[in-house]
Order: structure tokens, then C-alpha cells, then sequence
């Protein structure tokens, strides 16, 4: 089967190798332009033109699919290549109508969560926030609208209670390759059937912004150990920024104020519902990512600390 794929980030590599892998014509590959990072500035590849080049791929870097000279050279590429099918997986861009159209077979999306829930843009950030206990993998046929198209297969996993985003996120992409697999098979043997979303079952995951790290410690322990796995948070302790990267629930309640340490031997910190979440892995400001049992060995905290979520 002739196949055009579109993706960018890392979360899309499993699945440009699994098609690869299976013997699938990857005839080109679109992903977002090379991004310049660092103190020089160098531009860094995505992860998916680092895949393609290492396979041969053919790879295209448009700054746009919907207007301008990058827009009309990459419609004639595509019309030029008539692929069976157009693979989706986080590229980044909408696709306009026009290139929608051109697959004999559509263009199909891997989608990170069970739709309709969670579409749009982070759905593995808002699935751990909201403390889902289970999420998984859709393939979809793409339409105009965002992530509304007919479902075509899904796989469920259990999510870990203490999962972080990095861990859901790497076994979510492996996830994604393999349901993939199976709807391009699917289309070969003619035994795809799409089903429609219901669209009063839908829920929406949009962008993360960094001033949603921030631990407002008069939440629930749960809440902000959601918060930490999900998106990693931040606190203030004697006036300097600390990274939080996982925690982990405490049994056990205090009665001390939001915020207040309560173990300064492990780092348990008291929430506003009187419980206690257990900071695992943090990053002091200035300071490199630490286990908090080697943190603990530079930074003796005093009884009756107190974290807050300003300066």
C-alpha cells in the first residue's frame, strides 16, 4: 500500500517505523520544519525526519499545508505520489480539505485517547490531570473538524497511579503503532468498519500552559499529585523555585497548614484536604534533576517548612 505519512514528534515514530518494518511503501514523509534550540541557535531536526533519513525516506518540511508556496508545492507532491492512504500521528498542522481528498482511502489519525474523549491537543496531559484510570488508543478518519472524524479501532489500557506523563507517553506511541498495524490491514482485507463519535460524550484537552504547573497546595493531595505526574509542578520553598517530577500518595492525614512539610525526612508535604503527597523526584532552581533522597543530602529542610505557590 502506498503511504504518505505526517508527524513530528517522538510519540509519531513508532508508528513511521512500524509501517516500515511491515513492509508498507512509505513513498514521503511531512513533518513540521527543523526548530532552532540551544545557546547557537542549531537547527535540530524532528524526531520523525531523524526516522525518515534513516530509512531513505523522502522527507518535506512545509511551513504550511493551507497557504502559500510551501502550501501549493506540497499539494502537487501529494496529488503526484496518489497515495492509498495519508498516516496522521501528531504532525502538528490541519490538513485542508483538498488534501483530505486525495487518498484512495482517506486520511487515517492516531489519536492518544479513547474518543470522543480527550480530543485536541494533549490528551495524555488532561487524561492523568483529571485522574482517568483508564485511556488507550483510537485510529480515526480524518475530517474538517478536530478529532471528529469516524472511529475506525481502539485498545484500552490501565493507567498506573503513579504513571507520569513520560511513561504513559512511551507506552501510549508502542500502543499506537500496533492499532495502526491493524487498521491498515483492515483496509486490505475490506473488514474496516467505522463507527461515528458521539459528540455529547465528547470531552476537550487543550494546549497545557506552563502557569498550570504551578501547586496550589490547598488542593487535594490527589489533585496535586495528578497535577506533578501530569505536567511536572513547581513550588516555592524559602523563596527559590522547586521543580516537582513525581510524587506519590501518602496514607495519613495532618491537621498542619497547606503546604507545611511534614516528613523532612522523605519530603511529604500536606495538602489542602489534610492529606499527604510524597515528593519522588525534583529539581532545585539552578540545580540538576535529583532523586529526592539525594536532594535531601544538600538541602536539610527544617521542621515546619512551609512550600507556597509564590516567591
Amino acid at each position: 500500500m502506498n503511504i504518505i505519512f505526517m508527524g513530528t514528534p517522538d510519540f509519531a515514530v513508532p508508528c513511521l517505523e512500524a509501517l516500515v518494518k511491515s513492509g508498507e511503501d512509505v513513498k514521503a514523509v511531512f513533518t513540521q520544519p527543523d526548530k532552532p534550540k540551544g545557546r547557537g541557535y542549531k537547527l535540530i531536526p524532528t524526531p520523525v525526519k531523524v526516522a525518515a533519513q534513516n530509512t531513505g525516506i523522502e522527507v518535506y518540511q512545509p511551513l504550511s499545508l493551507r497557504k502559500g508556496e510551501d502550501a501549493q508545492s506540497s499539494l502537487e507532491v501529494i496529488k503526484k505520489i496518489n497515495p492509498d492512504v495519508i498516516v496522521v500521528v501528531a504532525y502538528g498542522q490541519i490538513l485542508p480539505e483538498e488534501i483530505l481528498n486525495i487518498p484512495r482511502y482517506g486520511c487515517i489519525n492516531v489519536h492518544g485517547s479513547l474518543l470522543p474523549k480527550y480530543r485536541g491537543a494533549a490528551p495524555m496531559q488532561w487524561c492523568l490531570l483529571n485522574g482517568e484510570k483508564t485511556t488507550g488508543i483510537t485510529t480515526m478518519m480524518m475530517d474538517k473538524g478536530l478529532d471528529t472524524g469516524d472511529m475506525l479501532l481502539k485498545q484500552e489500557i490501565s493507567i498506573g497511579e503513579n504513571e507520569t506523563l513520560a511513561q504513559l507517553h512511551d507506552r501510549l506511541s508502542v500502543e499506537g503503532a500496533q492499532v495502526l498495524l491493524k487498521t491498515i490491514d483492515a483496509i486490505k482485507n475490506e473488514t474496516l468498519v467505522r463507527t461515528k463519535q458521539n459528540d455529547e460524550e465528547s470531552t476537550y484537552s487543550p494546549m497545557i500552559t506552563k502557569n498550570m504547573s504551578l501547586i496550589d497546595f490547598k488542593e487535594t493531595a490527589e489533585s496535586i499529585h495528578n497535577k506533578i505526574r501530569a505536567i511536572t509542578g513547581y513550588a516555592f520553598i524559602n523563596g527559590k523555585r522547586l521543580k516537582v517530577f513525581s510524587s506519590v500518595l501518602c496514607t495519613g492525614t495532618s491537621s498542619e497548614a497547606p503546604g507545611t512539610v511534614e516528613d523532612v525526612s522523605e519530603f511529604t508535604v500536606v495538602c489542602g484536604d489534610g492529606k499527604l503527597v510524597k515528593f519522588v523526584e525534583v529539581q532545585p532552581e539552578g540545580g540538576k534533576r535529583l532523586k529526592v533522597s539525594d536532594y535531601l543530602r544538600g538541602n536539610k529542610l527544617e521542621k515546619g517548612t512551609v512550600l507556597s505557590s509564590e516567591i
